[in-house]
């Protein structure tokens, strides 16, 4: 029981850090792409600047060659052109040096940006590959939790319809935390201070026990519970302990009569008088709390498997 209740605990704190991991991968992402967005639009504005260099050149060239042309067909400005030529020369090498300089750090620049801009894509893309892996895996999770529980539902049905006799003689049938309690009455099953299983109670058994029969994917934790009246015996059952311990070996050993019950998914469990049902000190009470809970549990490997994959 134990170890069944902390493989339950592991598994709603893995899913819990599974669902935590997975948020922060999804901010994660939404960041990176706006990083990216930034990159993209830095890397535009830089090619501008350098579009807008070449073409202040190509200006100058241009200026240049039509006063070279204006020298020819004109000796009166000859001397003016050829001041303003040195001149736009002047200004035109002036431009160049700068503007190689001026290009070369944009280029760098850019070249950087672009460096940059790659290692980002290639981040958005792993985390992007990360979260689709995630996505997957938590749905592959929810479809097993999904399976487990319609397990349950049909496991109570079965349990249900093959006792159908005996409700409201004793036995209860209730489904909790993923797991169906049987839970059987002193009365339907032993005489007070007894451990040898009535008739009747052997009967509500051999139902149960054809259901587990049939559904071999189930655990099976049969539990026996006492009253809190101390029990002085001499002989094997010396107290409340032995009792519950004895009561539970009984009921396991009827189950087992049937074949195809596997021994190896039972487990017997004296829980003596610790776990009442009614604390109330009153015949009432200490009546509910002697009982026999039979707990069954589907197997959870697949679960188990998703989990250990993350």
């Amino acid at each position: 029981m134990n170890k069944i209740l902390l493989i339950s605990v592991i598994f709603l704190l893995t899913s819990c850090v599974s669902s935590k991991k997975f948020n922060e991968l999804t901010s994660t992402f939404e960041s990176l792409r706006e990083q990216n967005q930034s990159l993209k639009v830095q890397n535009t504005e830089l090619q501008g600047r350098i579009e807008k260099q070449m073409k202040d050149i190509e200006d100058l060239s241009a200026r240049l060659e039509e006063n070279v042309a204006n020298l020819k067909n004109s000796s009166e400005t000859n001397l003016r052109l050829s001041r303003i030529n040195s001149e736009l020369e002047n200004q035109l090498n002036s431009l160049k040096t700068g503007s190689s300089v001026e290009i070369a750090r944009l280029m760098e620049k850019l070249q950087q940006t672009q460096t940059d801009l790659q290692k980002r894509e290639d981040i958005l893309k792993s985390a992007q590959k990360e979260l689709e892996q995630r996505s997957i895996r938590l749905k592959e999770l929810e479809d097993a939790l999904r399976q487990k529980d319609d397990a349950v539902k049909q496991l109570r049905q079965k349990v249900m319809d093959a006792l159908l006799g005996f409700n409201n003689k004793g036995l209860t049938i209730h489904e909790k935390n993923g797991k169906v309690y049987v839970s059987l009455d002193e009365q339907l099953l032993f005489k007070t201070g007894q451990w040898e299983v009535d008739p009747k109670g052997q009967q509500a058994l051999a139902s149960l026990a054809e259901v587990l029969g049939q559904n071999n994917d189930i655990n099976v934790l049969v539990e026996g519970h006492t009253d809190d009246v101390p029990m002085r015996g001499t002989g094997m059952v010396k107290d409340n302990w032995d009792l519950s311990v004895m009561r539970a070996t009984a009921v396991t050993r009827i189950l087992l009569k049937n074949k195809s019950v596997d021994p190896k998914r039972i487990t017997s469990a004296g829980r003596g008088e610790f776990f009442p049902i009614d604390e109330a000190k009153t015949p009432g009470a200490r009546q509910k709390n002697r009982r026999t809970e039979i707990i069954l549990t589907p197997r959870l490997d697949e679960i188990f498997r998703i989990l250990e994959s993350n």
